[in-house]
């Protein structure tokens, strides 16, 4: 284990970790490691602290995942964990207690037997042996699930699960998301697929919605098991199934028809199995081409599904206009498989950068209703109008883009959810929202490109727009570029910049490194040093109290857009990470001129957490000015000069330098650098503003709806 972990299962700071290695000749000698980041027995370190009267103050979370950490470095996973997660939850807190308290070969003995019982309710999982030197972290999962229960200690096997199999790309469906495929099933639904089921949050959703059979499988073993554990801990009453097994090529459920199928599946997989599954009888609306694996999840979808069953699949834009996939969408559009497409803002799910799609299905029923149209929503240009002007729509504009956390799910859902149930209660009523959604006809959608991007065919209902509203929105935004641009002309008019005389002035500076030595600030790690081993580096602070999991994370891209906390904690924080406080000083940790690389904490930073990608400098006012600080730490000369690297360049901040000035001139340089960052802040407002408005009116003018000015003869 770390300096740092000793410190937390202490409960005191690493300094008081430093001085025990130096003060008592007895401390345990490092086991491993390097000289500057030695590793220390676990049992060893205990028994000395034990000896001298320091109880652990880690709590079990915390215990579970330091064990797991040592026990990955002898090569042992999770997966033989989970079962065992199972198991205790299904114990009382005496009968946990009772195990943990176990002399070691009887507890190992005993999570044995633990086991054997769980394996029965998940046949597919393989045979677990436990062995003497698991004993450590059997005992640490007994009490996490004692104290804080089995979907605590499964995530935290999750969080070491998801860390060693990153390569594979495997990734949690947000629960936002999950519940809004959820919510696109119409009726009630008691048996639910889904194909590509990774940790079972889909399926975890479809259980709020009153499902009662629920089938899964995926490529991936552990994620396998892991939902399936989860899906038994969530939805007790439910009848679980889950496989391992890649359901394209092995479906594990051939003979299968559900109420509704919900996925998201892998995207851009060309090794799918195009040429073994040619004549699969699948494909029903056409084989689909090797680059479109997509289209044969969508396929596979609608063969599981009874007749006027429904589907809701998460996919990549690109699915819908790739000319490859033109004949397989012409025949869904066609056979009146597909129903809507609705696509989302950037920042939905992984990947992040991009706005993905939902595809909502229904196997045609024979003898049944004739589809004549199709679905279309934009939930991006709904919840951007629905912002409203001025600076809560810029906002909207600008936080599009970041992490789920930071989308308006509730707008998001609002438009989704109403637009597709007024169109699946009376498609051929259903008058649409100009610019947000818009029923098309099958024959309009059936020509050469068969292009179904929401964007392109929403965009196409502009001549449906009311002339006299779009002119008021025009107004509207015209007026804020203007009250923008004059409080950019007045940031920008300060007048009372002189020069320093016949040369640059000079002074002499400190590091960050030696500041934190003296005192006048404190250099907080956001995360672990290595998320990977979880080491702590709080430097003596703690975190305030509240869950970090319901906390917002400031990230490195809302320094740079000026936005405010846009990320979410994604298992990384525990209860001693670092929380913003007004004053504090932000650091991108990654060099980049998209944007400023520091800037101070406000009352909308205030308790969140900085994200993995974030430097926190916490100033004694008393010594250092807030302003002062940033503004020299993220001067350009100041980051190239501390950052390190070729194609990345990572900010070392204990080598950023700091001019050492009395306190008095420190608040005049602090105070010209706050004018600074709102000369950017009204910069980057009147763009937003004036890109909004040219698009309005270009959209008017060519959508027919306003009429060009008199004076532009």
């Amino acid at each position: 284990m770390t300096a740092a972990e000793i410190s937390r299962i202490a409960g005191v700071t690493r300094a008081t970790v430093s001085n025990w290695r130096r003060r008592h000749d007895d401390f345990p000698a490092p086991s491993g490691g390097t000289d500057s980041s030695p590793l220390y027995d676990l049992e060893s370190v205990r028994a000395w602290l034990a000896s001298r009267g320091h109880v652990s103050a880690a709590n079990p979370s915390e215990e579970l995942r330091t064990t797991l950490r040592l026990r990955a470095q002898s090569g042992g996973g999770t997966s033989d964990l989970l079962l065992l997660v199972l198991a205790a939850a299904g114990r009382s807190p005496e009968e946990l207690t009772a195990a943990a308290q176990l002399p070691d070969p009887d507890l190992v003995t005993h999570a044995q037997r633990d086991v054997a019982t769980a394996a029965d309710a998940v046949p597919s999982a393989d045979a677990v042996h436990f062995k003497a030197d698991d004993a450590a972290v059997l005992r640490a999962l007994y009490a996490c699930v004692r104290d804080d229960g089995g979907q605590a200690a499964l995530g935290v096997l999750a969080e070491r699960e998801l860390e060693d199999s990153a390569a594979s790309g495997a990734y949690r469906t947000p629960e936002p998301l999950a519940d809004l495929l959820a919510a696109l099933i119409p009726g009630s639904t008691a048996r639910v697929l889904d194909p590509a089921c990774g940790s079972g949050t889909l399926l975890e959703a479809a259980a709020r919605r009153g499902a009662r059979e629920l089938y899964g499988q995926d490529y991936l073993p552990v994620q396998a098991l892991r939902s399936a554990v989860s899906l038994m801990l969530t939805a007790p009453e439910a009848k679980v199934t889950v496989h391992a097994a890649d359901s394209i090529r092995a479906d594990a459920f051939p003979d299968l028809l559900a109420d509704a199928v919900l996925c998201n599946p892998p995207y851009g997989v060309r090794d799918w199995g195009h040429d073994e599954l040619a004549y699969d009888p699948r494909w029903a609306y056409g084989v689909p081409a090797r680059a479109e694996s997509e289209l044969a999840w969508v396929q596979h979808a609608l063969a599981h599904l009874t007749p006027g069953g429904h589907a809701a699949l998460l996919l990549p834009p690109a699915t819908a206009g790739r000319a490859s996939g033109r004949r397989v969408r012409a025949e869904l559009v066609r056979s009146g498989a597909l129903r809507a497409v609705i696509a989302l803002p950037a920042g939905a799910s992984v990947p992040l950068h991009v706005g993905l799609q939902v595809w909502v299905l229904q196997r045609p029923e024979p003898g049944g209703p004739e589809h004549k149209s199709v679905l279309f929503v934009d939930t991006a240009t709904g919840t951007a109008t629905a912002a409203g002007r001025g600076g809560t729509a810029v906002t909207a504009w600008t936080r599009g883009g970041s992490r789920s956390a930071s989308l308006d799910w509730e707008g998001i859902t609002a438009h989704a959810l109403g637009a597709w149930r007024a169109f699946a209660e009376n498609p051929d009523a259903f008058e649409g929202e100009p610019g947000v959604a818009r029923a098309v006809g099958v024959v309009d959608l059936l020509d050469d490109l068969v292009d179904l991007t929401p964007a392109r065919l929403v965009r196409a209902s502009r001549t449906e727009i009311d002339p006299a509203k779009l002119s008021a929105d025009v107004d509207a935004t015209r007026k804020d570029l203007v009250k923008a641009a004059k409080s950019l002309a007045r940031a920008a008019g300060r007048e009372d910049w002189s020069a320093a005389g016949a040369g640059a002035r000079e002074w002499r500076t400190a590091t960050a490194s030696d500041l934190s030595r003296g005192g006048a600030l404190t250099l907080l790690r956001p995360v672990p040093d290595s998320v990977r081993t979880r080491a702590h580096a709080a430097s003596g602070e703690s975190g305030e109290s509240g869950r970090p999991e319901t906390r917002a994370v400031l990230t490195g891209s809302d320094i740079a857009t000026g936005s405010g906390p846009t990320g979410e904690p994604m298992g990384l924080y525990d209860d001693t990470s670092p929380v913003i406080a007004v004053g504090d000083v932000l650091v991108r940790a990654v060099a980049s001129t998209d944007g400023p690389m520091a800037r101070v904490a406000g009352e909308k930073d205030a308790g969140a957490l900085p994200g993995p990608q974030v430097h926190l400098f916490r100033p004694d006012p008393a010594r250092l000015d807030a302003w002062f600080l940033a503004g020299f730490l993220g001067a350009e000369e100041n980051i190239a000069g501390a950052s390190t690297g070729s194609t990345v360049l990572t900010v070392s901040p204990g080598r950023l330098r700091v001019p050492l000035l009395p306190l008095e001139e420190q608040r005049r340089y602090g105070e010209a650098f706050r004018h600074v960052h709102a000369l950017r802040a009204e910069a980057r407002r009147a763009t937003l503003l004036a890109e909004e408005t040219a698009r309005l009116l270009a959209g008017g003018l060519t959508g027919g709806q306003l009429l060009p000015s008199p004076g532009d003869g």
